[in-house]
């Protein structure tokens, strides 16, 4: 079902009210939602808000929060979440940390006892709007083993960042094999997945989504992937004092909901402006060499979260289903 841009985050934004978050973090939550569908990766859009709607209601996710301080030095600062949308809140931490990058030139977030944020790549775009560089971590719940281990260690320990440069260059990617979004959009829809996206305990392929969703993904590229999973959980869990993805609560399991995720963000923003020489014509020849030869410069086809347009995303009837059933329950109309 195709339904407008416009239409979807109206939707969103009063289903997240309707739950206890105000208007301000509803619609800024529904902005990132949105934007993956819009993005084409619907497997972090709104297919997951019946998820965070179940979590708001049920105490897994503190619908009151707000972003604490819990300490700040110079060009670094520290947040407690308390146990809120990770998707406002990192959208908060991202601009926090361009204004203390255009008085320090460079800055480091960290946010501790958040939940869930969506497509990590949703909050590079208040750096590049002000034509910095912005690198962002989080964790989650543990799904990816050590190279040769039996059990789960690292969530998806996804990495993203930006360089403003023209086209931007957007790196947005999780350090195991595939999203998990992808498996559960796959299992939403009852279907399978390639061999190679996950394992059971003893190193087999699954290749059944649903039996993928509860099993651990693959490390991208071997012991590469892990190393690369391992700095991610240093640099966001290890650095705020939060959960390691071992003691995250699974937005996929039902038996979680009431628990809190305790989800760790940092952002890393630098200002190019504070090294002293020009790096436009440096980042830009770097993006143009590789339209020259012939390759695609990573997220040049995006839009940003503040520009969506006016067109349509389309949704599985599986999706509609669910935002239906909540609709229903909170006492809206149908999407």
């Amino acid at each position: 079902m195709a339904i407008s841009v416009d239409k979807a985050l109206l939707h969103a934004t009063s289903l997240l009210v309707k739950a206890g978050v105000n208007e301000i973090n509803s619609a800024k939550t529904a902005r990132a939602i949105v934007t993956s569908d819009v993005w084409g990766n619907p497997s972090h859009g709104l297919m997951r808000l019946p998820f965070y709607l179940q979590r708001l209601t049920q105490g897994g996710v503190n619908p009151k929060a707000e972003l604490k301080v819990i300490s700040e030095f110079g060009s670094t600062i520290s947040l407690d979440g308390q146990d809120g949308l990770g998707h406002w809140q990192l959208l908060d931490g991202a601009q926090i940390g361009v204004d203390k990058a255009r008085q320090h030139g460079i800055s480091l977030v960290s946010i501790a006892n958040s939940s869930h944020c969506g497509a990590l790549g949703v909050y590079l775009y208040p750096a590049l709007d002000a034509k910095m560089i912005s690198m962002i971590f989080t964790n989650g719940p543990a799904v990816m083993p050590a190279v040769g281990g039996n059990s789960p260690i690292l969530s998806t320990s996804p990495i993203a960042c930006a360089i403003p440069s023209n086209p931007p260059m957007i790196i947005d990617l999780s350090t195991s094999a595939v999203a998990r979004g992808k498996i559960a959009s796959a299992a939403k829809a009852g279907g399978s997945i390639p061999q190679g996206w996950a394992v059971d305990e003893k190193g087999e392929a699954i290749t059944d989504a649903k039996q993928a969703l509860m099993g651990m993904l693959a490390p991208l590229g071997g012991a590469k992937g892990f190393a690369l999973g391992l700095m991610v959980e240093s640099l966001s869990a290890g650095l705020s004092g939060g959960a390691l993805s071992r003691a995250v609560p699974d937005m996929f399991n039902p038996d979680d909901d009431k628990k809190a995720q305790g989800i760790s963000h940092t952002v890393i923003t630098i200002n190019p402006a504070s090294i002293g020489k020009d790096s436009k014509d440096g980042l830009d020849g770097l993006a143009a060499s590789i339209t020259a030869s012939g390759g695609r410069v990573p997220g040049s086809k995006r839009v940003s979260p503040n520009n969506l347009g006016s067109g349509e995303i389309t949704l599985a009837d599986a999706v509609i289903s669910d935002l239906n059933s909540w609709s229903q329950k909170l006492g809206l109309e149908n999407i």
